[in-house]
């Protein structure tokens, strides 16, 4: 056992659960074993970084604590925090299949590689693998399209500001369509606005994260947009007096006369009706990508300086996004990259597989990837 392994046994908390149905892409057939009759299904999650009071960590923990309050007594949940990237995760991800855990989620990119590797050793444990793209029969994968609700926040920041500034952890695909996302937002509704991106290298490091933050309020932003794992970059423009997007949770507890509003994610549903699926021998490998339709992406939690035409509107785009109206990145006009090329043609939209491979910023972004 880790001494950061915490055990949470269902009815102890009441959460409340939001049930959506979710696109599952299905990649292999072969349906799991229930748990020996009477025993509960032992559940684990790794997380990246430390369990905090908002941010990534907490969303998923958010997640494990719905499974235990919906599946009660037919599940033990557990789970491991602060697991780095790499030989430490493969180390904790097999520590727990010998456990007897029967279901495993390790909700970070870095992971999927560990936890490929482990499920090869444990194949009667099901695997899933929360912003991977690698699959295996007993190893699916789930993301959210948190580009949904990044382009929805940038309406909001658009509406107030011109200058912004990002703070990033890696220039994968999943953070580049998000800057991308933002920058559409804002520029929908005020083309003259710009994006500067400070990469970080690293997913967590609060003091990074705030020097990140002022540096770019020192270099003109007026609102702040991060995709990092603590809610520094909130407290930092709470202490200048600027704006910020809160990203994973809401977070006016931190910024509260900062926050215009929260991209906030809901991993409770996916989660539970996983679990459930291996209780009752239904589990298959499966690739899921949700948004704002499927409930696994909410733009909530907006500040007291947000007008309220500016709420109606980021809420009426949300409502039309939900109802498959507003694509992202559909062009009515021609979409250019920041090196004055074009990357999406005037009157198409990318394909999923385009914008799970995107590798590009778009204009008005300032900067290049990881630079």
């Amino acid at each position: 056992m880790y001494k950061n392994l915490v055990t949470r046994r269902a009815c102890a908390w009441a959460v409340t659960s939001f049930f959506f149905s979710f696109p599952l892409t299905t990649v292999a057939q072969t349906a799991s074993p229930p748990p020996p009759a009477g025993a509960p299904l032992k559940v684990a999650f790794v997380y990246v970084a430390p369990l905090t009071e908002a941010g990534w960590v907490r969303q998923h923990e958010q997640g494990r604590l719905a499974v235990a309050a919906a599946l009660g007594s037919q599940v033990q949940t557990h789970f491991v925090d602060n697991v780095a990237e790499g030989a430490d995760a493969e180390r904790v991800i097999r520590d727990l299949a010998r456990q007897g855990h029967g279901l495993i989620f390790t909700p970070s990119f870095g992971y999927m590689e560990p936890t490929l590797k482990v499920a090869k050793e444990f194949p009667g444990v099901k695997f899933e693998s929360i912003t991977g793209y690698k699959t295996a029969p007993n190893v699916a994968t789930a993301n959210a399209r948190y580009y949904e609700g990044r382009y929805l926040a940038g309406i909001a920041a658009g509406r107030m500001a011109t200058q912004a500034g990002y703070v990033a952890g890696f220039p994968i695909p999943e953070v580049i369509q998000g800057i991308n996302a933002f920058t559409l937002g804002m520029r929908a509704v005020n083309p003259a606005a710009t994006v500067r991106v400070v990469w970080l290298g690293e997913w967590f490091n609060p003091p990074r994260e705030r020097d990140a933050a002022m540096t770019l309020m020192n270099q003109g932003a007026e609102v702040l947009a991060f995709h990092t794992g603590s809610t520094a970059v909130m407290a930092a423009a709470q202490e200048r007096g600027k704006l910020a997007v809160a990203y994973h949770s809401d977070m006016r507890h931190v910024a509260p006369d900062a926050q215009i509003a929260a991209v906030t994610h809901l991993w409770g549903d996916y989660y539970t009706r996983r679990a459930k699926a291996v209780l009752d021998g239904t589990w298959q490998s499966a690739s899921v990508w949700g948004g704002v339709r499927e409930g696994m992406i909410r733009v909530d939690g907006f500040g007291s300086k947000v007008p309220a035409a500016v709420r109606q509107e980021v809420l009426a785009r949300q409502a039309d996004m939900a109802a498959g109206k507003l694509s992202v990145f559909a062009a009515k006009t021609a979409v250019l990259n920041n090196a004055g090329q074009v990357a999406i043609v005037a009157g198409q939209a990318l394909s999923d597989a385009d914008i799970l491979n995107m590798n590009w910023l778009v204009d008005g972004v300032q900067g290049k990837l990881g630079q």
